[in-house]
């Protein structure tokens, strides 16, 4: 017999987000999330998230054991933004058991439906802003920073349930060493003639994080906002996130391009933390954990380029290949062996080309899926 209990108190929480460490163990390429990061996503009280929308937390027992995990949310501003009344599943994760599946989902797919919902669409870790997508293909290694990761065979549980796809999120890998060079050639080339423009190139000024990145959001809510899914970030979501990656970020991967003392475009590159992360046990920092994240930090070989927009006006101008160009120029110049560009979505043909043109392999595939209620 399976139980599925809603998620309730403190304890109930931490084994909620304990529970992968013991699916996953023995898995090499399994990357445990930091714990105070996990919990603080998923505490109403601490995450801005809920402060306009909703989620429900359960667990799956059978035998007094824990078999599965699944959120249930409700993200009224994505439904406001894109004119839908649909909820969506996150954090699943489960034994190769399809009746301990279906047990899960079913509850997910209920909670929406009670909610007033006409779909579920999933996996989505609280919003598009955060982690999600299913990944379908490249189990061979781990994630890189702000990227899932799962068994092949949820694939399986989750088609099983009648999930369909919706979209597909690309991820490109990019050797350095492999790297096309034509970018960085034509770099110069490029930004002398944005410079005629009055459009200019420069690194993120981290001693004025505050007002860059109050610039950066204002650019990304408008460059974003007719990709699939997406949710303008409230101005307390947004210093949230940005507050986390100013612990992470480097400079020399944020590249900014301006006109008239105004944002157009941006690119963020982060180094992947994943690298240490995955030697952290179990998530937890304390005792030794913050040592190894501490000192670890200059070790990082991989990048990923986790974000890049150009208002529309502003594109087919060069920009995106000189944001690409300056991110490898200045990778290959600190030692990073390889990048990552993610997410992309599928038909996002443009960008998927640009990427593609700098010798970009496609080497991990992440499904979103729907199913009408």
């Amino acid at each position: 017999m399976i139980d599925i209990i809603p998620v309730v108190s403190k304890k109930q929480r931490a084994e909620f987000i304990d529970f992968p460490h013991d699916l996953y163990i023995g898995d090499p390429n399994y990357v445990p999330e930091l714990f105070m990061a996990q919990d603080d996503l998923l505490n109403p009280d601490k995450h801005p998230f809920y402060q306009h929308s909703t989620a429900q937390l359960f667990l799956a027992y059978r035998d007094n054991k824990i078999v599965g995990r699944i959120a249930a949310i409700w993200n009224t501003q994505h439904n406001a933004f894109n004119h839908v009344n649909e909820g969506q599943f996150g954090f699943f994760d489960c034994i190769d058991d399809q009746e301990v599946a279906d047990a899960l989902l079913n509850t997910a797919y209920a909670w929406v439906k009670e909610k007033g919902g006409n779909k579920i669409v999933g996996p989505i870790n609280l919003s598009t802003n955060e982690t999600c997508g299913l990944l379908i293909e490249g189990f061979d290694s781990p994630p890189v920073a702000m990227m899932t990761y799962n068994y092949p065979y949820y694939i399986d549980l989750i088609q099983n349930f009648g999930l369909q796809k919706q979209v597909d999120l690309l991820a490109y890998d990019i050797p350095t060493a492999k790297a096309s060079d034509r970018s960085v050639l034509l770099m110069d080339k490029l930004e002398e003639r944005l410079k005629r423009s009055g459009i200019h190139l420069r690194l993120i000024n981290l001693k004025d994080f505050k007002n860059e990145a109050e610039k950066i959001k204002r650019v990304y809510n408008k460059a974003w906002d007719k990709n699939l899914g997406f949710v303008p970030m409230t101005d307390e979501e947004f210093a949230y996130i940005a507050k986390d990656l100013k612990m992470i970020v480097n400079p020399n991967y944020c590249i900014i391009a301006e006109k008239d003392n105004e944002i157009v475009g941006f690119a963020v590159g982060i180094p992947n933390i994943n690298e240490i992360l995955i030697k952290i046990k179990r998530g937890r920092l304390l005792p030794t954990g913050i040592f190894k994240l501490l000192f670890g930090r200059k070790k990082i070989k991989t990048l990923r380029v986790m974000m890049l927009g150009v208002l529309e006006e502003y594109r087919k101008m060069g920009i995106e290949a000189c944001l690409y160009g300056r991110i490898i120029k200045n990778a290959k110049t600190y030692g990073i062996e390889r990048g990552e560009c993610s997410w992309m979505l599928e038909h996002n043909y443009m960008m998927n080309h640009a990427i593609e043109q700098i010798n970009g392999e496609l080497y991990k595939r992440y499904r979103i899926y729907e199913k009408e209620i």
